[in-house]
């Protein structure tokens, strides 16, 4: 399949990169910079693009890569930092800029160049960098600039080009056609690729590994375990057994609604109650890693123990996603926080492997999957909720006592949410470690603080706040401290991502 690799040196964006390519109809996929070059050779990219990130190329120990990079004919994009190592490795020189650049800037393009045909001359594009090129290497020429920095060069023969801006990111007005133009004026991809296809492949793909063996499904009721369910009921028919973990921390009724929605179904769903082993697993933990650990673990410890009453259960399967393995480092970037459902089997577990036939998937794609599989778009559209559930939505130690003070608060807020019908891809109520005084009636309370999110987002990699009316924030809060034993304030959350995540914990 044609691929463009995504090079990773540690920048935020990456997962941005990798789907804004895809969304022009070429795969990709993204590596760590640390992946030798006979991988790359291997997978013959029809083009490379190298990420932004944190350093300094020319500080000791600073993320660096092969300088024969350049030199195996693959057309290559660098971004931000990429940009400023392809510099420095091929001769030229980075330095300190005199001036820093955060935020969008103007910037003057060579509408000649490959990258920026079709724009105009002028370029509102998005900087985040301290460091800039200070002299060029042999052979390149300047493309764009700002004010205070080159902000685009290329060596056109070799096919390498470069950006110190973010042209990934919705703020860099013309973005994506930039990253088109590397695509397909550069690269010379033909494109084709989608996810329309994407069912069939992995349903022979999924019947070819198991055989005549038997799968048991992690199944949350969420877009992806759900969507997951769909295919592998597809292929396997009644050797698949679906097991709901009911880990208590949902959100209101919601263990109910997701029995009612799969248990008609031709799949095994067995329902496991375990509420009250995880509260005591959880007891005392405040750190939110390790909240994701312990519930990780106890996950897996339970589906050992369900597979074992079922007898011989053959492959483990789950709704594991792109975004949770890049987010969790498996692919040795920066673990930005841990999923319960990646980093493998334990090797005590009685299964022969894990099956994750949305791995390699966007949440948008995996969405797209599910409508091709004919699941209903209330659930295939439901708004993401974490594997750890409400213990992320607790700040601190989780008890049933907050657990069902936050249900209570968020069922509110959902309500409020949905009579109003403003526009917001995700919202929810988080419980906060914070008490403070307030007056009820004539008595002083001394009570919880909740924590109201909503965010608007096209792919949940960035979000920004969603601009919701004071007269529906007022009536919300007023319900709260009115209708929630327990609670006394309540505050919303302008924050966006970067430089938060959309989950608190």
């Amino acid at each position: 399949m044609e691929t463009v690799l995504v090079l990773d040196f540690g920048g935020q964006y990456k997962e941005l990169i990798a789907r804004t390519v895809r969304e022009a109809g070429v795969y990709s996929e993204i590596l760590p910079c640390t992946v030798p070059p006979e991988r790359i050779k291997s997978v013959a990219p029809v083009g490379i693009i190298l990420t932004g990130g944190p350093d300094s190329v020319d500080r000791e120990g600073a993320p660096t890569y092969d300088k024969a990079l350049f030199s195996l004919g693959i057309p290559i994009l660098g971004i931000c930092y990429g940009a400023q190592l392809t510099a420095y490795l091929n001769g030229g020189a980075v330095s300190r800029a005199k001036v820093g650049e955060y935020g969008v800037v103007s910037a003057s393009v060579d509408t000649k160049s490959a990258l920026f045909y079709g724009l105009d001359e002028t370029q509102k594009v998005l900087m985040s960098h301290t460091d800039c090129v200070s002299t060029l290497p042999e052979g390149f020429r300047v493309s764009a600039t700002t004010e205070n920095c080159v902000a685009a060069f290329e060596n056109r023969q070799k096919k390498l080009y470069a950006v110190q801006f973010h042209p990934e990111v919705e703020t860099t007005e013309n973005g994506r056609k930039i990253i088109s133009n590397f695509l397909f004026r550069v690269c010379k991809a033909k494109g084709g690729y989608e996810v329309g296809d994407y069912a069939e492949r992995k349903i022979k793909e999924i019947r070819e590994q198991v055989g005549s063996g038997k799968v048991l499904l992690a199944l949350s009721g969420g877009v992806d375990s759900s969507v997951c369910a769909a295919l592998l009921d597809k292929a396997l028919g009644d050797r698949l057994y679906c097991i709901f973990v009911d880990h208590g921390l949902m959100r209101l009724n919601e263990g109910d609604e997701v029995e009612k929605a799969f248990s008609g179904k031709k799949l095994n769903f067995i329902r496991v109650n375990a509420e009250d082993r995880f509260l005591a697993a959880l007891a005392g933990v405040t750190e939110p890693e390790k909240k994701r650990k312990i519930i990780g673990k106890l996950f897996l410890d339970v589906f050992e123990e369900e597979a074992r009453k079922l007898g011989k259960i053959d492959w483990f399967a789950q709704g594991t996603i792109y975004p949770d393995v890049i987010e969790s480092g498996a692919l040795n970037s920066a673990t930005i926080k841990s999923h319960h459902n990646v980093g493998g089997l334990p090797s005590r577990i009685d299964f022969k492997g894990i099956i994750e036939p949305l791995r390699g998937l966007f949440k948008d794609e995996v969405r797209r999957v599910g409508r091709g599989l004919g699941l209903p778009g209330s659930l295939v559209s439901r708004q993401p909720f974490p594997g750890p559930g409400l213990a992320v939505r607790v700040v601190g130690e989780i008890t049933k006592e907050k657990l069902n003070i936050l249900r209570a608060a968020d069922a509110v807020f959902r309500e409020e949410m949905k009579r109003s019908r403003v526009r917001s891809e995700q919202y929810f109520a988080v419980l906060t470690g914070t008490r403070s005084v307030g007056v009820m009636g004539d008595h002083r309370t001394y009570d919880y603080t909740v924590a109201l999110r909503a965010v608007n987002t096209s792919d949940f990699m960035t979000c920004v706040p969603s601009r919701l009316s004071y007269s529906l924030l007022t009536r919300t809060a007023s319900r709260i401290v009115n209708e929630v034993k327990g609670v006394n304030r309540v505050v919303y959350d302008v924050t966006g991502k970067p430089p938060a995540t959309v989950e608190w914990e």
